[in-house]
């Protein structure tokens, strides 16, 4: 496989070491290049795993507080929490950028655009994590950055990174740590549609119980080829000659053994339980309940690490004070019923008021609604 990346730390005494390049005998269905981020995203378990994340993860309703405990309240979000790089596209479109190269390439970059009067960053506007190198200046330590070969002040670079390593400035890349496998899956895809679209094997076999001479045999096969080229014409071939048609497995034609494993194997780069959400096999006991209980799983082992990361990192664009906080209730869809006593229990035991639960369920506001219920709750005795 070819394998080239860019994006790399370099030129520092922790520069990132070079993956070695296997040696090729020429183009193959085996010349795989991984050297662009969006390149792994031909295999489908690695756009699905990153896509999965990515748009639960950029849809998901998130707002801005002030405070702690009953001082706690939400405030108006700023410029940089609803349209981060100033495009009008808003910050679901900007947070799928992020994430997609964060979970690629294990960084994400960025020129900051704008600052208010405090100095906070009002605008960030993403690069192409392959169009960044980064490395600490051997003399002083300081980080030094590149875009599209030219060097960018550190004061204009933003950079957030997932999976550090100690002494390194730029996080760890899925796709360059996987390399092999993802490139596995890839090929093996390829080579079972070349096998059709360049005949990599025979489609059916002439023969004969009579001495042929060369001569005979190329008349013979010239004949069956021209009956099969759109003229409908019958073939006469002449005596003692058999057709017999050869056909390979599907599973052995296009590796669907081997995709179906590597394809789980992708799946799995991304964390515990994506390839069971996806569908793939891992030959293990894990099944599901309901349908709460799968999102509830997906939420505590996959999503929620990032959850955290990206609530902090848009803490370090917010004014002192204010933080973000995703609503992970959210992503914890129920049934009607489940979701209506839910509603009951807390309501009776004053957690929320009628109001936050008409705003959860897409209702109006009622004038009776923002106090608590007035039934006290039962009584619950504890016999020693």
């Amino acid at each position: 496989m070819s394998l080239f990346f860019s994006g790399r730390e370099t030129r520092g005494p922790f520069a990132e070491p070079e993956i070695p390049r296997p040696s090729a005998t020429g183009a193959t269905f085996a010349s795989i290049n991984l050297s662009r981020a969006e390149s792994s995203l031909q295999s489908i378990a690695i756009w699905a795993a990153v896509n999965l994340q990515a748009s639960v993860l950029s849809t998901l309703p998130i707002d801005v507080y002030e405070g702690t405990g009953k001082a706690r309240h939400e405030v108006e979000k700023p410029k940089v929490m609803t349209d981060p790089a100033g495009d009008g596209h808003g910050v679901e479109d900007w947070l799928y950028q992020y994430l997609l190269s964060e979970l690629l390439r294990g960084n994400a970059y960025g020129k900051v655009g704008d600052r208010d009067r405090l100095g906070h960053p009002t605008q960030v506007v993403l690069y192409h994590p392959d169009e960044v190198q980064g490395w600490r200046d051997p003399k002083d330590g300081m980080p030094r950055w590149r875009v599209c070969g030219k060097e960018v002040a550190a004061a204009e670079m933003w950079h957030r990174r997932a999976f550090p390593m100690p002494g390194r400035l730029l996080g760890l890349s899925p796709v360059a740590q996987h390399v092999l496998t993802i490139g596995l899956g890839l090929a093996a895809e390829r080579f079972g549609v070349q096998w059709f679209q360049d005949g990599a094997h025979p489609s059916g076999m002439l023969t004969n119980d009579q001495p042929l001479d060369p001569k005979q045999a190329r008349t013979a096969k010239e004949r069956f080829m021209a009956s099969l080229r759109g003229t409908r014409e019958p073939v006469v071939l002449g005596q003692g000659w058999k057709y017999q048609a050869l056909s390979v497995a599907a599973n052995e034609s296009q590796f669907l053994e081997t995709q179906k494993y590597t394809a789980a194997d992708c799946a799995r780069i991304y964390g515990p339980g994506i390839p069971e959400v996806l569908g793939y096999e891992t030959g293990g006991s894990m099944t599901y309940s309901t349908v709460e209980q799968r999102s509830l799983d997906l939420l505590r082992y996959t999503l929620n690490p990032w959850l955290v990361r990206t609530e902090t990192m848009f803490n370090t664009l917010l004014p002192p004070g204010q933080y973000a906080k995703f609503n992970r209730a959210a992503l914890l869809a129920t049934d009607l019923l489940t979701r209506y006593r839910a509603h009951g229990i807390a309501l009776q035991n004053r957690w929320e008021v009628p109001n936050e639960v008409r705003d959860l369920e897409d209702m109006t506001p009622v004038p009776w609604g923002d106090a608590p219920s007035t039934v006290e709750p039962p009584k619950v005795r504890i016999d020693d």
